[in-house]
């Protein structure tokens, strides 16, 4: 295995950890940003009261991306076990 290989493979990892991670932590922050403008407008400072409206819209979302995720973390370990013969030969 060359040089090349090596940096594509794990070039394609950390950009398909970035796209994987992307929703689930987009709506995480949106949720969070919701729920903190609505405390400084309420001037409730409730610590706990971002938790569960961040944990509920996490969970949402890995319920709606989910397939959509696990097809693609398919798609890259096939791509993976694929190309076991190139980088052992």
């Amino acid at each position: 295995m060359d040089l090349g290989t090596a940096v594509a493979i794990m070039r394609s990892g950390i950009l398909n950890i970035l796209i994987l991670a992307a929703p689930v932590l987009l709506i995480g922050m949106g949720v969070g940003l919701m729920v903190s403008v609505f405390q400084a407008t309420t001037s409730i400072q409730e610590q706990t009261l971002s938790f569960i409206p961040k944990i509920a819209a996490i969970l949402a979302a890995l319920f709606v991306f989910g397939p959509w995720m696990l097809s693609r973390l398919t798609q890259f370990t096939i791509q993976i076990f694929q190309r076991i013969p190139d980088v052992a030969g």
